[in-house]
């Protein structure tokens, strides 16, 4: 029988580096290179990006730490010291997303940049940035599923080093991580695959992102175990979830009975010249 994976990948100088960390920064730093080569085909500057993510990348941090925080208070309220403690995991994806898109709406704005535009570029990548994120829980054994047999993890055709990661305290859970990073990686597909053949707006891949992650997200949250709630059973992240599945669909709907306002994503080319958001 395999080992659980050691969270920690080395030391250095007698100081831990997590394979969490790792895996997190190595997502941000694709995603940034990648949207920075889309962003130049749009006009954008070549170091818009990296100067953006300066900004962005502690304050989503702090977001998503934050929103953890906040629906956790119970537990934190009586371990201040672990409020900081984000290589023990305890970081939600949604609260990293909306402090980013703040200042990315404040950054584009001081830039005279598209806003919409600039999230349409990124959204494939930011998808990315979440499958491959996702395998951070998977070396700290979290964000599972409820209790499942090890024939069912067999039966998924699963690697021995995922179901053996899945072992914890003597019981195999639904690895709610896979779940997750495939149907991110699925839609990061999707995405590119609608913005090279497609004639989409600015606009619609961001909207596509929304509804394709929060509609894969609120089916995968209900199985997991460690989820946050907002009030009895109702969990945080499938209520926002739905909002931004709303966001996201309504945005559509007004893009496209509104067509003169928007530009094809394909023919623009001066992202500081356009009148929209």
């Amino acid at each position: 029988m395999m080992a659980a994976i050691n969270p920690i990948a080395f030391h250095v100088f007698n100081w831990p580096v997590y394979w969490y960390g790792i895996i997190i920064t190595a997502a941000i730093i694709i995603a940034a290179d990648l949207s920075t080569k889309e962003s130049i085909k749009k006009g954008f500057k070549k170091d818009f990006v990296w100067d953006l993510l300066i900004w962005a990348l502690p304050l989503a941090f702090l977001g998503a730490r934050l929103y953890y925080v906040i629906f956790e208070w119970s537990y934190y309220r009586e371990h201040l010291n672990e409020v900081l403690a984000i290589h023990k995991g305890g970081i939600a994806i949604y609260g990293g997303l909306l402090a980013g898109m703040l200042v990315a709406f404040i950054f584009t704005k001081k830039r005279y940049a598209s806003f919409i535009l600039f999230l349409d570029i990124a959204a494939p990548y930011v998808l990315l940035a979440q499958s491959i994120g996702r395998w951070g829980n998977f070396v700290n054994q979290e964000a599972h599923g409820t209790e499942v047999s090890r024939q069912f993890l067999e039966q998924l055709h699963l690697p021995e080093v995922i179901i053996q990661q899945m072992l914890i305290d003597g019981q195999y859970y639904h690895p709610t991580f896979l779940y997750e990073s495939l149907v991110s990686v699925s839609g990061v597909v999707l995405l590119l695959l609608i913005r090279r053949y497609a004639p989409i707006r600015v606009g619609d891949l961001v909207s596509f992102y929304l509804i394709w992650y929060s509609t894969g997200r609120f089916f995968i949250e209900g199985m997991r175990t460690d989820s946050l709630y907002i009030i009895g059973d109702i969990r945080a992240s499938q209520v926002v979830a739905l909002m931004l599945i709303v966001v996201g669909v309504l945005s559509i709907v007004y893009r496209y009975t509104h067509k003169k306002q928007y530009m094809l994503y394909r023919d623009v080319t001066n992202p500081y010249q356009l009148s929209i958001l």
